[in-house]
């Protein structure tokens, strides 16, 4: 068994007198792609927001390789090498492609203000580097072409791979994806989880997927996690989770058992 990437051990987390998430345990192996689902309100965003910080669980502890982050800033998370992208495509609207993968790779350059105010030899070279890899990654998501483009003019299928890219850009160990496939239609799916196969390869990247599209999902995952009401209720391959009775009476349909072989 490959060692924990990632490790939410009796995770709590309460919102006055909602429980959201209740004494929630699950591991995820390093190069996996984890998939976590259940219906909307069952906590899966909630605990994506423990991970980056965002939130303070009640109780419970969240591991990243080696460390403790439970309470971490999401700042200090990301440096650990955690990064995300969000339901809601959070990009810099009014910057180019190019510029918006810049700015997360410039939280990486280890240059100060001092010298890169000064212009100095090794910060313009440093800034080619940082240059090339950021075109590299808009090549590798096939955005090289629109690098000049505003953000906010590309559809939605391609915002959503600028944020894959700015999210890579930080050179990440685990990379959390939330609703990567919302409001793409068919082959636009299909593509993503073509793309995150080359991804994880490409990067040697830990993933934990949420999505509702089971499709996507059971092509793409190693192992999922189900959670209903804040609870984990099944936990598997693919193949075991979609034919476990409470998966099906909780989330997936009395059909979905015969989906898939």
């Amino acid at each position: 068994m490959a060692a924990a990437c990632l490790s939410v051990d009796d995770l709590c987390v309460n919102f006055g007198g909602l429980r959201a998430v209740d004494h929630v345990s699950f591991a995820i192996e390093s190069g996996r792609i984890h998939g976590l689902i259940g219906p909307n309100g069952a906590g899966k965003t909630t605990i994506f927001n423990c991970v980056t910080g965002f939130y303070r669980p009640t109780s419970g502890r969240v591991r990243f390789l080696e460390h403790d982050i439970t309470g971490f800033r999401p700042d200090q998370v990301a440096k650990l090498g955690i990064a995300r992208t969000f339901q809601n495509v959070q990009l810099f609207a009014s910057l180019s492609v190019l510029d918006n993968v810049l700015v997360a790779k410039h939280g990486h350059m280890r240059t100060g203000v001092l010298a890169e105010g000064l212009g100095l030899p090794f910060v313009r070279k440093q800034e080619h580097a940082v240059r090339d890899t950021a075109f590299g990654l808009l090549d590798f998501l096939g955005l090289a072409d629109l690098h000049r483009k505003p953000a906010a003019s590309l559809p939605l299928g391609h915002q959503k791979r600028l944020e894959l890219a700015r999210a890579l850009a930080l050179e990440p160990k685990l990379l959390l994806l939330d609703e990567p496939a919302s409001g793409l239609n068919t082959s636009e799916t299909q593509a993503l989880g073509e793309m995150l196969g080359r991804v994880r390869e490409r990067f040697a990247l830990t993933v934990l997927l949420v999505e509702h599209d089971m499709g996507l999902v059971m092509n793409v995952t190693d192992v999922i996690t189900v959670l209903n009401f804040g609870r984990k209720i099944a936990e598997g391959t693919p193949k075991d989770v979609q034919n476990d009775p409470e998966v099906i009476k909780a989330y997936l349909g009395e059909t979905a058992g015969a989906g898939r072989g």
